[in-house]
């Protein structure tokens, strides 16, 4: 009960990328990038083992963006062809790629990283894949003239991708969906219809990541437009409720979320955020535990998983290690607390 995890990134050594960057190039190249990424595996690992993470991921540590360690893998995107756009309505600009042709993955994307983060732990393992929605919203589509259709096309691409992943023992898949607080006409109209593609006949536990963002300047400077109370999750909890999805992570630490939005999602696992990503301090276990407390008044503790409001790839590493022992030791609070 109340098993802890983290919504996916850590922060990367700085001899492997750049620290506290995002899109960050590597560092090394070649064989000596490849052992590099498995040593930063095993010690995102190790940092979340020895805080008492119970599902535990590989930190995101071979992927330079939680997008493009994706997108990067399939035929129908040229990388050749840059172009600036403004992503998440706008709220800031990214170099992305273009989809030129029918999308088709050119083989297993993310296989081998799953055989050597399964190898390295005896403990439930997560691994996150960017959701359709967010992808689509982080390309330049050249191709498909809709979004609802180029969303549909990732999905079926993810759900291959997932069942392989699944197959090779992956406890639980995680899509990534940003998106999903900024177009809420779209998660109507096709987002969740996508969503359920993607996760379509997985044996697997399942989640989707609706969050706020990296604690980066554009995303806290969005939230100060937000209003008192942040009630994205209103619209599309309901939604998410009737789902194939199995969970839902979302942002609950020093945020503005109303808490009893979670009760919206019926019986659904609900990964609250209990770390605040966007704060340059640890969290005590008492304020991790704190929030805890504040969701099981309304959904079950059976329900409960802890976890980080977002990833953390942009923080410090030490920082990062405190804010980890802290959610270990504020779900071990309340688990006492419950015998």
């Amino acid at each position: 009960m109340l098993d802890t995890t983290i919504a996916g990134s850590l922060p990367k050594p700085a001899w492997l990328a750049e620290p506290k960057a995002l899109w960050a190039p590597w560092r090394l190249d070649g064989a000596a990038l490849e052992e590099g990424k498995r040593d930063a595996v095993r010690l995102a690992l190790r940092d979340q083992e020895e805080a008492g993470i119970d599902i535990v991921t590989d930190g995101e540590q071979t992927r330079r963006h939680f997008v493009w360690g994706f997108v990067e893998q399939l035929d129908g995107v040229d990388f050749s062809k840059m172009v600036t756009i403004g992503i998440r309505a706008d709220r800031y600009k990214a170099d992305v790629p273009t989809v030129t042709a029918p999308l088709r993955r050119l083989g297993p994307i993310h296989s081998e990283e799953i055989r050597f983060l399964r190898g390295e732990t005896r403990h439930p393992v997560k691994f996150t894949i960017p959701g359709p929605m967010t992808i689509a919203d982080t390309i330049h589509d050249a191709h498909y003239g809709s979004r609802a259709k180029l969303g549909m096309a990732l999905a079926a691409l993810i759900n291959e991708e997932a069942r392989e992943l699944a197959a090779l023992g992956v406890d639980m898949i995680q899509l990534d969906e940003p998106a999903f607080n900024v177009y809420m006409d779209e998660v109507r109209d096709w987002g969740i219809a996508a969503l359920d593609r993607a996760v379509e006949g997985l044996a697997c536990k399942t989640a989707v990541h609706i969050c706020y963002g990296y604690g980066i300047k554009a995303n806290t400077d969005w939230k100060k437009t937000l209003g008192r109370e942040w009630r994205q999750y209103e619209l599309s909890f309901p939604l998410l409720a009737r789902s194939r999805i199995g969970g839902v992570s979302l942002e609950c630490a020093n945020s503005r979320v109303p808490m009893s939005l979670i009760g919206l999602l019926g019986g659904k696992d609900v990964l609250v955020g209990a770390i605040d990503v966007a704060s340059d301090r640890a969290e005590t276990p008492a304020e991790v535990a704190a929030v805890i407390r504040e969701a099981m008044k309304h959904v079950k503790a059976s329900q409960i998983f802890p976890c980080t409001n977002c990833g953390m790839v942009p923080l410090d590493r030490e920082l990062a290690r405190a804010k980890l022992q802290a959610l270990g030791a504020g779900a071990a609070l309340v688990r006492r607390e419950l015998g």
